[in-house]
């Protein structure tokens, strides 16, 4: 059984989109979370799966997995068929786990620095500038339709997600090769079915 730890309109949202990808059985636990400092945190009881009480969180026969980018690599890898995540042995294999650890130890922290306006000089964190982060971004999206190559993986939802959520919240540029990518992900029958679960605007 899986369940999925969920808040509309949320960043839990791209495992939502996730699991209608890979066409699984599983239910939804709505959490309610603060936002921007609103609303009332989650409960004390949701610390034992999530220790911060954030969302996402999965639950899998008893066992949590917390992370976005732990939560997709764990459900591709439980459903090797469905063929979103390449398995080890597999030459992209190094490239899929580099870019699900890109999205939140590099993407996501660059991104806050660009909107916080903190520039981040090179060498002392583990992430780059917002700039460079760019730049690498497009050059790839230029090369190849999808961030793995010519096919759609659990990479485009959890880094293509943010991608697409944050052009148009107008915290990244809505220029090429990024317009044409949201394009594509936009075309995904799943991320339909994943936004009339969730309930919200396109994430």
């Amino acid at each position: 059984m899986l369940t999925l730890y969920h808040a509309p309109q949320s960043r839990s949202f791209r495992v939502l989109w996730l699991l209608e990808e890979l066409g699984v059985s599983y239910a939804i636990q709505n959490v309610t979370i603060r936002r921007r400092g609103q609303g009332e945190p989650a409960p004390a009881s949701y610390r034992q799966i999530h220790p911060h009480g954030k969302v996402p969180a999965l639950v899998h026969d008893g066992v949590p997995v917390f992370e976005t980018p732990a939560i997709a690599l764990y459900l591709t890898d439980l459903f090797p068929d469905r063929g979103l995540g390449p398995l080890a042995g597999d030459p992209l294999r190094g490239p899929y786990l580099s870019w699900l650890a890109y999205s939140t130890g590099v993407f996501e922290p660059a991104i806050a620095d660009g909107v916080r306006k903190i520039e981040n000089e090179p060498g002392p964190f583990g992430w780059a500038s917002i700039d460079e982060v760019l730049t690498v971004l497009s050059h790839r999206l230029h090369a190849h339709p999808y961030l793995l190559g010519e096919a759609f993986s659990a990479v485009d939802v959890v880094l293509g997600g943010s991608i697409q959520y944050l052009t148009r919240v107008g915290a990244m540029p809505e220029t090429e090769p990024f317009a044409s990518y949201i394009e594509r992900l936009a075309d995904r029958p799943a991320l339909h079915r994943a936004l009339q679960r969730d309930g919200g605007p396109l994430a």
